[in-house]
C-alpha cells in the first residue's frame, strides 16, 4: 500500500506539464490568427547600389540642419557603407548578416567595422562616434533590417526621434499627440514605447500603420528570450498601437492575452491532462462530461473533470495498472477511498531538503459524491441509451452512507461559526486601522511630494528623504530611510488606499469575491420612490453564482467610499479607465469595462486578481497585529466579511428573509448556515420580532378594509399637498397647528416654493411693523410665532442646497435627464 500511495502522489506533476503544453497550444491557435510580417529577402532599398543608397542616405531628410550632426551622420554612412560593400552578398542585408555584427550584443559591434577601416586607410579618432551614426542611418533608411534579438540588447537613445523624423513623421505625430493627451507622470513611458515601436520598424520595415498584432508579440517574445529589461513597458507599445487604431478590431485588448492563461479548454483537453491510459474510459469520461456540459458553467465542469479524471481514474490505473472497467475491486475500491482522504504535498524545510507533507482533505465526501453520480447517471441513462451507456452501469463502488455529510456539516458550521466569533468582535479595530494606514500614506506621500529631493520629509520618525530615481517612472515617489532602504511611497499609498476600499465594500454590502471584483461605473444606479419620488442610490450586483441579478441599498457610508474609489480612477476626461480582466474561473477574458477596482501598472489599467485582493487584507491585517486563540496572526479571507455582515445584520433585526434576499442565496437555510447562532436562537427573535409587531398595531386593523375607508385612505396622501411643501403627518391624525402649516415641524417645503416662503415672511415682518405701529399687541405674539416658522423653513431649503453643492457626483443621471417627456399633441 505504501508504494502505491507513493505512485499515486507523482501524478500531479504530470498533471502540471500536460496542461502546459496544451495551454502552450492553444496560445498558438490564437498567435496563428495574428501571425507577425515574414521577413522579406529582398525590398528596394536594399538592392540599391552604393551610389545609389549613399546619395540617398546623405540627402534630406536624412540630414539634419546641425552642422555637427549632420557632418558625423555624412561620415558615419560613408564608412560604414565602404565596410560592408567588402563583405559578400547581393543585397546590403545579405552583406550585413554575413559580417557577423549581430554576434557582438551591445556596443561590441563596433569593433568589427573599427578594425576594416584601420586595416583599409588611415583612422580617424571620430571613427567610434560616426559608426554608430552611420549605422542609425541604414537602419532608419531600411537599407538593412537587424534581428529583434540584437536590437533589444542595444540602447537606442536617437532611434525613436530619427524614425520620427525620417521613416514616419506622421505616425509618430500622432503617437506624441496620443501621449501629450495623458498625465505628465507618463511621459517617460511614452518615451519607452516610441522607442519599442521604432525597433519593430527597425526590423520589420514599413510605417507605424504597417505593424501587425504578431510584430508587437514577436516582439515581447524576444525579450523575454534575451532576458531584456522593461518590466510593464514592455506591453505598454501595444496599448498605444491600440489606442491609434492600428490594429483589427478583433484584436486582443491587452498583449496580456497570448501568455498561457488563454481560455477555455475543450472537454477532451480536459480529461487529456491526466494521462488516462485506457482509451474506452478516456472515451467515457469525454462523453460523460460532453452530456453534463449544457447544465455547467466551466468552472463546474472543470471540477468535475479534475474529481472524475484526475482524482477517480488517474489513480485507480495507479493502483491497478491495465484495469479497464467501472467494475472496480474491492481492495482497489478501499485502496482508494484511503487515498482520497489525505492531500500529499512536497515542501521544502529548514535544512533545503524536501518533505512530503500530509493534510486530511476537507472536501473528501464532496469528491466521493461526483464520482456516484457518474455511476448513478451511467445506470440511468443506460435504460434510455443501452447501447452507448449499458456496457459501463455497474454497481457503484461508493455507497450511500459513505456520502452522508451530516457530521462533516455540522463540523463546517461549528468552524465557521468559531471564525465569525473570532473576527465579528475585532472588525472594527480592523477598519479603523486600515482608514488610518490610508491616511497616514496619504499625508506621507503628499508632504514627500511638496519636500525638495535630499531633504529630510517634515513629520517623519525615523527620518525619511525623499530620494531620487532616475530610471523609475515619473510617477512615483521614493523615499529613503537613515538605514539606506527605499521606499515606494506611491506603491504604499495606493496598496493601503485599495485595502480600505476593498475591506469597506466587503463589509457594507456583504459581496462575494467574485462580485467585488466585477463591480463597474455602471453598478451604481438609482430608484426612485413612486410614493415620494425620492431617489435612492442603488449598487447592481452582476450575476454571478446562482445567475440571479440583485440590488443593494447603497449607505452613506458606502456611498462615500464608492465616491472616493471614482474620484481616485476618474481621467482628465472625467471618465473611468475601460479594462480587459480575465476571468480565473470561467477562462475568459471579458470585454473592456469601467471597473471599480483597478489600478494602475505603468500607463496600463488592470483589474485587480483574487490573488491580489488577498494580499491587500494580509497586509491590512499585519498592520493590526491581531491573533488568533493560538496566539498565530489573524488572518481574514473575502468570504469572511460576507458571513460577518449575515451576522451582524439578522443579530440587529433584519429578518432572515431579507438578508436571504442580500446575499443572493437561494435557500433561507444557507442564509441562516451563516449566521453564528443556534436555530432556537434565531426561531425566538423571530417569534419576538413578529409579537413585537403585533403588540405595537391596534387587534383591529387586522382585517380588511371596506370601500370607504380604502377611499379615505388614499384621499388622505391627496390632501396632504399645501401650497409651500408637503405635510408628512401620520394617516388618520388631525393637523395639530389648525393648518397654519409654516408653523408646523411636519411640513417639508418645497425648492421650487422658496420665493412663495420669502414672500410670506416679508408679509409677516410688515404685518409685526404695523401691529407694534398700531398697539396690536395681542395680535403680535402670534405673528413672531409664524414669522419663526418661515424662517426655519427657509434655513431648511439653504442648507439643502448647500449639502447638495458639496455632494460628491457619482456619475447619476438627475431626474431631469430620466424624466418622462410628454410630448406635444400634433396640431
Amino acid at each position: 500500500m505504501t508504494n502505491l500511495v507513493k505512485h499515486s502522489t507523482r501524478t500531479p506533476l504530470k498533471v502540471a506539464n500536460a496542461t502546459a503544453e496544451q495551454a502552450q497550444a492553444r496560445n498558438g491557435q490564437l498567435r496563428e490568427r495574428f501571425p507577425p510580417r515574414p521577413p522579406e529577402p529582398r525590398w528596394l532599398h536594399t538592392t540599391q547600389s552604393l551610389e545609389e543608397t549613399l546619395r540617398r542616405l546623405t540627402a534630406p531628410p536624412f540630414l539634419p540642419v546641425a552642422n555637427a550632426t549632420r557632418a558625423g551622420r555624412r561620415r558615419g554612412v560613408t564608412k560604414v557603407l565602404r565596410w560592408l560593400s567588402s563583405l559578400p552578398g547581393d543585397t546590403w542585408q545579405e552583406r550585413w548578416t554575413a559580417s557577423g555584427v549581430e554576434n557582438r550584443p551591445g556596443a561590441a559591434w563596433v569593433e568589427i567595422p573599427l578594425q576594416w577601416l584601420r586595416e583599409h586607410g588611415p583612422s580617424p579618432s571620430h571613427d567610434r562616434e560616426d559608426l554608430p551614426s552611420g549605422l542609425l542611418m541604414l537602419i532608419c533608411g531600411d537599407v538593412i533590417r537587424p534581428g529583434l534579438p540584437w536590437m533589444l540588447t542595444r540602447t537606442h537613445r536617437y532611434l525613436a526621434s530619427a524614425m520620427a523624423e525620417i521613416r514616419d513623421p506622421n505616425g509618430f505625430a500622432r503617437l506624441h499627440q496620443l501621449a501629450a493627451a495623458g498625465p505628465a507622470s507618463s511621459r517617460k513611458d511614452a518615451q519607452i514605447a516610441a522607442t519599442r515601436i521604432a525597433t519593430i520598424l527597425a526590423c520589420e520595415g514599413g510605417t507605424i500603420d504597417d505593424i501587425t498584432v504578431g510584430d508587437c508579440v514577436e516582439l515581447v517574445d524576444t525579450q523575454r528570450q534575451v532576458h531584456a529589461r522593461g518590466g510593464q513597458k514592455k506591453v505598454d507599445f501595444y496599448l498605444r498601437l491600440r489606442a491609434l487604431g492600428v490594429f483589427p478590431e478583433d484584436a486582443p485588448a491587452t498583449i496580456r492575452a497570448f501568455g498561457l492563461a488563454l481560455g477555455q479548454l475543450s472537454i477532451e483537453e480536459l480529461v487529456d491532462r491526466y494521462r488516462i491510459q485506457c482509451r474506452p474510459v478516456r472515451d467515457l469520461l469525454v462523453g460523460y462530461l460532453r452530456e453534463r456540459q449544457p447544465s455547467l458553467d466551466f468552472a463546474s465542469l472543470d471540477a468535475i473533470s479534475r474529481t472524475l479524471a484526475g482524482l477517480f481514474w488517474a489513480r485507480i490505473e495507479t493502483l491497478a495498472p491495465g484495469i479497464d472497467t467501472l467494475r472496480l475491486p474491492p481492495a482497489v475500491a478501499r485502496a482508494w477511498k484511503e487515498d482520497l482522504k489525505v492531500k500529499k504535498r512536497t515542501v521544502t524545510g529548514p535544512d533545503g531538503k524536501s518533505v512530503e507533507v500530509s493534510s486530511p482533505r476537507l472536501n473528501a465526501k464532496d469528491e466521493l459524491m461526483r464520482v456516484r453520480a457518474f455511476y448513478l447517471d451511467i445506470a440511468q441513462w443506460s435504460a434510455e441509451e443501452p447501447a452507448r451507456w449499458g456496457p459501463w452501469a455497474v454497481p457503484c463502488p461508493i455507497s450511500d452512507d459513505e456520502i452522508k455529510k451530516a457530521k462533516e456539516r455540522k463540523r463546517r458550521k461549528a468552524r465557521m461559526d468559531q471564525r465569525t466569533r473570532e473576527r465579528l468582535p475585532v472588525l472594527p479595530i480592523l477598519v479603523s486601522t486600515a482608514d488610518r494606514c490610508r491616511r497616514t500614506a496619504a499625508d506621507l506621500l503628499q508632504a514627500a511630494r511638496n519636500t525638495e529631493p535630499g531633504a529630510v520629509i517634515p513629520g517623519t520618525d525615523p527620518a525619511l528623504r525623499t530620494a531620487l530615481a532616475p530610471k523609475a517612472a515619473g510617477h512615483l515617489t521614493w523615499a529613503e530611510e537613515t538605514s539606506g532602504r527605499r521606499r515606494n511611497l506611491t506603491y504604499e499609498e495606493e496598496e493601503a488606499f485599495w485595502a480600505f476600499a476593498a475591506i469597506e465594500v466587503l463589509r457594507l454590502t456583504g459581496v462575494r469575491n467574485e462580485e467585488l471584483l466585477e463591480l463597474t461605473h455602471h453598478s451604481i444606479t438609482q430608484y426612485r420612490l413612486p410614493s415620494t419620488g425620492e431617489v435612492v442610490p442603488l449598487l447592481q450586483i452582476a450575476p454571478f453564482k446562482t445567475d440571479t441579478e440583485r440590488l443593494l441599498l447603497v449607505s452613506p457610508e458606502l456611498a462615500d467610499v464608492l465616491s472616493s474609489i471614482i474620484s481616485r480612477l476618474r481621467g482628465p476626461t472625467g471618465a473611468i479607465p475601460l479594462v480587459a480582466a480575465y476571468d480565473v474561473r470561467e477562462k475568459v477574458w471579458n470585454p473592456p469595462m469601467p471597473l471599480l477596482f483597478q489600478r494602475g501598472i505603468g500607463s496600463e489599467h488592470r483589474a485587480f486578481t483574487p490573488t491580489a485582493l488577498r494580499k491587500l487584507l494580509i497586509n491590512a491585517l499585519a498592520a493590526t497585529g491581531l491573533t488568533n486563540a493560538d496566539g498565530d496572526a489573524l488572518t481574514f479571507s473575502p468570504h469572511d466579511f460576507r458571513r460577518i455582515f449575515v451576522t451582524d445584520a439578522i443579530m440587529n433585526g433584519l429578518p432572515p428573509h431579507i438578508a436571504q434576499v442580500i446575499c443572493g442565496h437561494k435557500s433561507i437555510d444557507t442564509t441562516i448556515g451563516y449566521k453564528a447562532v443556534y436555530p432556537a436562537e434565531t426561531i425566538e427573535a423571530h417569534r419576538a420580532f413578529i409579537a413585537r409587531r403585533r403588540g405595537s398595531r391596534p387587534s383591529e386593523e387586522y382585517r380588511t378594509p371596506t370601500d370607504e375607508e380604502w377611499d379615505a385612505f388614499l384621499a388622505h396622501f391627496e390632501k396632504r399637498k399645501v401650497s409651500i411643501g408637503t405635510c408628512a403627518r401620520a394617516f388618520g391624525t388631525p393637523c395639530i397647528h389648525e393648518h397654519a402649516c409654516v408653523r408646523c415641524s411636519l411640513l417639508r417645503p418645497d425648492p421650487s416654493q422658496r420665493a412663495r416662503l420669502a414672500e410670506i415672511r416679508d408679509n409677516l415682518n410688515a404685518r409685526i411693523a404695523e401691529a407694534e405701529r398700531e398697539g396690536w399687541l395681542g395680535e403680535m405674539e402670534g405673528l413672531q410665532v409664524s414669522l419663526a416658522g418661515a424662517e426655519d423653513k427657509l434655513a431648511q431649503l439653504d442648507a439643502e442646497q448647500t449639502r447638495r453643492g458639496t455632494a460628491v457626483d457619482l456619475g447619476m443621471p438627475t431626474f431631469a435627464q430620466i424624466a418622462i417627456r410628454i410630448e406635444e399633441p400634433a396640431p
